[in-house]
Parts: structure tokens; sequence; C-alpha cells
């Protein structure tokens, strides 16, 4: 099995050790040519431009593009041209689910045929495997399974589930073919907004487990500071980085997201390396827009895409307003 990545960031590189390590024949290029070097000397083709890369690969050829959404179609027209009818095309990326059925439809009046992959597993992936949300042809994704499957965690990723029997689908080895061009970007449009939300209610929540202690804070007494009307039932000092310990054993929180909060939580409780600032790189929005034009109500998931926009001070002038108008009706002065 021979496999052509473009894109060795984060993602990319580690996906081609995995895939070598299952011995897929990986041809590989990237604008950051060192990047190409180190994979190279364990064991990738190196190319030094995509139209290497392109007469490196025996046809019918597979390209896996690696990249950020907004240089895919840059890349789509660089390679387009260098393709052959029967040769695939997957984007890895978290493209618009749109965006693909526009490329598959245009990519197939060349004979060329299009597949778009949500990738899910991050920097752990090398070890843990990745899971993959494939949309597009279906008899290019039979073609493709073996490299699917060598990306993916496998069965043993996880307990099966009661009530499932005879001889596993891919969806258990970690793969699944959602459907035409774009259903895999909508599910995993749909996953990374749902990966929103839980990361906002583990935030949330251990926030409020910080506050425990509130009334052992003196609070100003005037008539801008509400009153802590109980402040005796705010008297706990609470370990956090105990507390992610014990969700992770028998709570039905537990999950890999609580995992990582307690590692990072664990001799920095006050998180002080981190940023309070959140990005978000497009599929929350997506997700949120996808609901509206379905109609689908989605409260949690749109209120975590807010909060991320809030953590970036998107809402100062709301709040210098807010401020102002109180000033205005009632004197309130300002801290």
């Amino acid at each position: 099995m021979q496999l052509g990545m473009i894109g060795l960031g984060r993602m990319g590189a580690n996906m081609t050790r995995r895939l070598m390590g299952a011995d897929v024949e990986c041809v590989v290029y990237d604008r950051g040519l060192a990047s190409v070097a180190v994979l190279a000397e364990e064991g990738a083709v190196g190319a030094a431009s995509v139209a290497e890369l392109v007469s490196r690969l025996a046809s019918p050829r597979a390209v896996w593009l690696m990249i950020p959404a907004g240089a895919v179609q840059a890349a789509i027209d660089e390679l387009a041209p260098l393709l052959a009818p029967g040769d695939i095309l997957i984007d890895g990326g978290n493209s618009h689910y749109k965006d693909d059925i526009i490329r598959a439809q245009h990519l197939a009046e060349r004979g060329i045929r299009y597949l778009d992959v949500g990738v899910s597993g991050g920097v752990w992936g090398l070890e843990r495997g990745y899971c993959q949300m494939v949309g597009g042809d279906g008899p290019a994704v039979a073609q493709l399974a073996p490299v699917f499957t060598a990306l993916a965690p496998g069965a043993d990723a996880a307990p099966r589930t009661p009530g499932r029997e005879g001889e596993s689908g891919s969806e258990e080895q970690g793969w699944m073919h959602c459907g035409a061009a774009g259903a895999g970007h909508y599910v995993k449009m749909v996953h990374n907004g749902i990966e929103y939300g839980l990361m906002a209610a583990y935030a949330e929540g251990f926030n409020l487990l910080r506050h425990a202690g509130a009334g052992r804070k003196g609070r100003a007494v005037d008539a801008e500071t509400a009153p802590l009307s109980n402040p005796e039932a705010f008297q706990y000092d609470i370990d956090l980085a105990a507390v992610a310990e014990l969700w992770r054993r028998g709570s039905v929180v537990g999950s890999w997201l609580l995992d990582l909060s307690a590692q990072a939580l664990h001799g920095h409780a006050d998180l002080a390396d981190y940023s309070p600032r959140v990005a978000d790189s497009g599929e929350g929005r997506w997700t949120a827009l996808a609901a509206v034009e379905s109609g689908t109500p989605i409260p949690v998931l749109s209120a975590a895409l807010f909060a991320r926009f809030n953590s970036r001070d998107e809402d100062d002038y709301a709040n210098r307003l807010l401020t102002a108008m109180r000033h205005g009706f009632g004197g309130h002065g300002v801290k």
C-alpha cells in the first residue's frame, strides 16, 4: 500500500509514522523541507515539491492533505492538474462540509475521486490511534480501507457495546464511512461542537469548585457589590487536582478530557502557565450555523462557543456599554 502525505505538522507527521509502522509506503511533502528530511530519515520517501510527490506515486495514486482548512483549496488547485482519472484526493483537515460537496463535484469532472476525512486523536494519535470520519465515493473508501484501519485505534481501544454480536464493523475499529461527499466533515464538525461543550462543562465546574471558599474573602459593603447572603456556606478549600483524580475513578463524568485536566492540575492547580484566551478553529461556528439552518436546538454547544469569544475579550465593548448605562440611570461608579 502506498500513500502521499502533504502536510507534516502536529497531525500529519505522526499519522505518517503510524502508517509506516503498518508497512504503508509514505511519500511525503511539506513546505518546511526540514520536516520532510526528518520523516525521510525515519523511512518515508521525501519529495521536494508537490509535483515530485505525485511523480513518486504509482497509479492509481492516493494523496492525503493534512493542512489547515484555509490552505486546502490552493493545494487542490495545484494538485488537480497533476492527478489522473482514478486517483484519490483526501482532505483530512477540518474543512467545511459544504466546501467538500463542491470540491467533490469539480474533481469528479476530471475523474478524480475525493474523500473528506475528519480526524480526531490530536498529538496522542501516534500512540492511541486516530478516529476517522470518512465521506465520499464508496469504492474509493473501500480501496483505502487498509490506510484507515492502520490509522485507527482498533477494536481493543474500547469494550464492545453490549448487544453487538458477530463480525465487527469498521466503526468498532475506529473509522467509519459516514456517507456521500461532506458527510465525514459534517460528523467531525458536530464532534468538535460536542468537544466544545464537554470542555466548557469541565472548566465551569472546576471554576465553581475553586470559588467554594468565597465566604472567607472580604467583600466590599457598598451599592456596587452584591452581598454574599450565606458566607458560612462557602468556607471550603477544595483540592482541585485531588478532585480530578477522584472523578477519574468510577465517576460517571470520567473521560479522556478529565484525564487531561488532571494532568494539567497536578502540581499547577493555579494554571498560571496557561492563557485564559481560548481559540476556536471554526468547527464550533459551523456547528452552530448548521443548527440554525436545520432548526436544531443546541443551547449547550452554542453557549460553549460564545464562551470562547468571551475569553478573548470580544465582549469588552458590550461590557463597557453596560457600565455606561448603569452609570447613566443610577449614577453607579466604576471599579
